[in-house]
């Protein structure tokens, strides 16, 4: 078996990693939160137009 596929050499690395502040993570989840919903808002006036026009042309 390998040495770096062991518990303890999962919880080196888990050591290792540098997790987010509190701060710093509601900040990347307001900005993640803000961007899909803009895209959503994008996506669903498109489509009302494509329809409009679509339906405008009688197809």
């Amino acid at each position: 078996m390998l040495k770096w596929f062991s518990i303890s050499g999962i919880m080196t690395e888990a050591k290792r990693v540098r997790w987010p502040k509190q701060k710093e993570l509601l900040k990347d989840t307001a900005t993640v939160i803000s961007v899909v919903s803009l895209f959503a808002v994008f996506f669903v006036l498109a489509q009302v137009l494509i329809t409009f026009f679509v339906t405008a042309i009688g197809v």
